[in-house]
Formats: structure tokens, sequence, C-alpha cells
């Protein structure tokens, strides 16, 4: 017998009180084990995805939504950098900084894969009634973390082959001492892999807004089934 899904004590129908009758009837009809089947498919789905967007070349640099540019007064001071002759070299680190995150991110796919496969029932549910953006929330408090310790060594490895890298570490400090910078952008490493991970993090959003938005174009039953009933 199918039960209905609850959310904090409180049936998902009652959370869904301005949906139309329809929608109501068939989230109401949702089995426990089909909501949280559909969430673990469209995590898994969207996580490979945004891995496979980003983890090859210009995966970072040659998309604007999550390119990483230099950080704040850095960033802004560009323009002097230019007319003294260094924008060839800024060309260079902020390549060798996309280059790192490339690197990176095919490294959180079993760590992505993974948070899925132990997913509670509670973390469905809060998931199939959320908002647009609730597995992307899911993935961050599960990953980012562990994701942090994977991706520093690499970013490092990356960006070591720059030589303004460490010239970028050393301005940067003095700019933290003298409050033009925030701490966790103080260090390039430390900084790409941040960036990283939040560029990761919205490209999954934007595949778990399609897949929320079309989940008859996915292909998937159990999707079509989970995430339609919410239309």
């Amino acid at each position: 017998m199918q039960r209905r899904i609850f959310l904090s004590g409180v049936p998902v129908t009652a959370a869904f009180a301005m949906l139309g009758t329809s929608a109501r009837a068939s989230l109401q009809s949702l089995s426990e084990g089909d909501a949280a089947a559909g969430v673990r498919a469209a995590l898994e789905r969207g996580a490979i995805a945004a891995v496979g967007l980003l983890g090859k070349t210009d995966g970072f640099l040659g998309n604007p939504k999550v390119r990483i540019e230099l950080p704040g007064f850095l960033h802004d001071a560009q323009r002097l950098l230019q007319m003294t002759g260094q924008q060839r070299r800024i060309d260079e680190l902020v390549t060798a900084m996309n280059r790192a995150a490339e690197a990176a991110v095919p490294e959180a796919k079993s760590l992505l894969v993974n948070a899925v496969k132990k997913m509670s029932v509670e973390d469905a549910r809060q998931i199939v009634t959320g908002g647009d953006d609730s597995a992307t929330r899911f993935f961050a408090t599960k990953t980012r973390e562990p994701l942090t310790e994977r991706f520093l060594p690499i970013v490092t490895r990356a960006t070591q082959k720059v030589s303004l890298a460490d010239k970028y570490n050393a301005v940067a400090a003095k700019a933290l001492a003298l409050g033009l910078l925030k701490k966790e952008d103080a260090n390039v490493q430390e900084y790409v892999t941040s960036r990283a991970l939040d560029g990761l993090y919205l490209m999954i959003g934007e595949e778990e807004r399609k897949i929320r938005q079309d989940p008859i174009g996915t292909g998937s039953a159990i999707l079509k089934k989970v995430f339609g009933s919410l239309k």
C-alpha cells in the first residue's frame, strides 16, 4: 500500500496548498519510495551532467557563468596592469586558474553520486517540496567540505605551474592586511577551489531546474512521475 509523503509531520499536500487540485492529488498519491527514487535519479542526473560540462577544456574558461576571474581589487586593478604591459601575464594566470578548476571537477563525480546513494527519505521529502535549488543545496551541504579537500591539492599542482601564482599570493597577503581583499580570496589555490565549487553547484542547479521544468523531456519515467506531479 502506498504511503502519503509527510514533511515534519505535515502532509506534503498542506505544504502545497497553493497548487491546483489535480497537482495536489497527484503529489498525494506518490509513495515515499517513488519520491526518494525520483529525487535520487534527478540528483545523479544533474550532478553527472554538471561534472561533464565543467570537467573538460574550457568548461570554466569558456563559460561566462562560471569563468574564474581575479577577485576584488585585483580584478579592478587589471586595467592598470594592462597599461603597464602585464596583460599577457594576467591572461596566463586567469587561464591557469580556470584550467585548475577544470582539472579538479572530475574528482567530484564519485562523491556526488555517493551522497545521492546515502540520501535519506527525509532528504528526499525536503527536496521534492523545496524550491528549484533544494537539491543543489543538499549537495553543497553534504559535499562542499570533502570536495574542498579533494580539489585543493589538484588546484595547487595546476597553479604552481604559473610563477605568477606565488606573486598573486604575496600581493593578496598585503591587500588582506589593508582590508582590500577578503580572507578567503587571499590565497590563489583556496580562491580557485572555492570558485570551482561555486561553479559546480551553479551548474547542478541549472540541471535541476531543467528537470523540474521539463521532467517528461528527461525520458525518465520516475522523474516524470515525481516532478511531473508538481506541475
